[in-house]
């Protein structure tokens, strides 16, 4: 049995599960700490295991066609989740309607709820009135803390002597989070203290320690908060490297993301997501990425740091050849070595980045 924060959970993401809108439920299908994931419910893929859909590697998470139908096979095995998380993640963050029944039918069975969405269910009053009746929890990630518990900048980062690395992204929904998290393990592995600091809702469902949510938090709130989980992190763990998850990309015209953690997580050095097989920015049909080398540009220029490595996300590629070919390209293109670290693995990446610490 897994020991997590919270329990057995089950991972709504019904009609997005592999697409970018699905792209918190594959996190926690991947990797969580704060949840034991016993399935997840998409009708178009029930019956299949999440792992093997995902990446095409079997992990025992299975997928279900409904709520009900997920409640009757896990009882039978004494899986029964203790809460329903919404693994949704479409473009605005909003609650598709058709939801609300099963988040309806977990609070009726006494489950909890946790929602990372823009949608706040503590807003629904007959949601409430069941939670309260069945003695459950409401959670809504995204909901920003009161004034008086957030964190102006101070410029404390500047204590922060440990290696920081930030991994951004040329586009959104691209596999930065998943990256980080890969970088992490990666350094704990070989045998380092490394800490992931989580700009996002998906990586506090993930067990990220140290977290904010960057794209809910007031706007003259966001450096002091990104500053103040760094600082946290580094002041209670004494890490060797801290590793900050990225929002977004600089020049994405819907979110645009980068500067804030640039400016006031002061990296020493960038790890750039990229997805070279994409040519417009995620959602927006037009809207042409800039090129690589337009991208590695902005963050230098603004951050004054440099960008180490370039990690690949291998979407809409057939073979390991074509991946191969990719990171060589890029290589060829940039002068910066590239790896595909969720394929093949973070060793050569993590054996590059062991020689920057400090």
């Amino acid at each position: 049995m897994k020991n997590s924060i919270d329990g057995k959970a089950l991972v709504y993401c019904d009609g997005a599960f592999n697409t970018p809108n699905g792209k918190t439920a594959h996190g926690l299908v991947r990797f969580t700490e704060r949840y034991e994931v016993v399935g997840v419910l998409d009708g178009t893929y029930a019956g299949q295991d999440a792992g093997q859909v995902l990446d095409g590697k079997p992990n025992g998470i299975r997928i279900f066609k409904d709520i009900d139908q997920a409640t009757d096979e896990l009882s039978k095995t004494g899986t029964t989740p203790v809460s329903l998380v919404i693994g949704l993640a479409p473009d605005g963050g909003r609650l598709p309607s058709q939801a609300k029944a099963t988040i309806k039918r977990a609070l009726q069975m006494g489950w909890n709820v946790d929602s990372g969405l823009h949608d706040f269910l503590t807003n629904d009053k007959e949601f409430v009135k069941l939670a309260e009746e069945k003695k459950c929890r409401i959670r809504d990630i995204r909901k920003t803390p009161d004034r008086d518990k957030l964190h102006f900048f101070t410029g404390d980062i500047e204590k922060v002597d440990c290696l920081k690395l930030a991994v951004l992204g040329t586009d959104s929904a691209l596999g930065k989070r998943t990256t980080a998290w890969i970088i992490v393990h990666g350094f704990r592995q070989a045998g380092f203290k490394a800490e992931m600091i989580g700009t996002g809702q998906t990586a506090w469902m993930q067990g990220a320690k140290y977290s904010m949510v960057m794209d809910s938090c007031i706007n003259d709130f966001v450096s002091g908060e990104i500053e103040h989980a760094i600082v946290s992190a580094f002041k209670n763990e004494d890490p060797d490297v801290i590793v900050i998850e990225g929002q977004g990309s600089l020049m994405n015209p819907a979110y645009p993301g980068g500067f804030e953690i640039l400016a006031a997580g002061r990296p020493d050095f960038v790890i750039l997501q990229h997805a070279p097989k994409r040519l417009e920015y995620d959602g927006f049909p037009g809207y042409k990425m800039h090129s690589l080398k337009e991208q590695i540009n902005a963050i230098e220029v603004i951050s004054g740091k440099k960008v180490i490595a370039i990690t690949v996300n291998h979407e809409l590629m057939q073979d390991d050849a074509e991946i191969h070919e990719a990171c060589k390209n890029i290589t060829m293109e940039t002068k910066l070595p590239a790896f595909d670290v969720l394929k093949f693995g973070a060793s050569e990446l993590i054996s590059l980045l062991k020689a920057e610490l400090k």
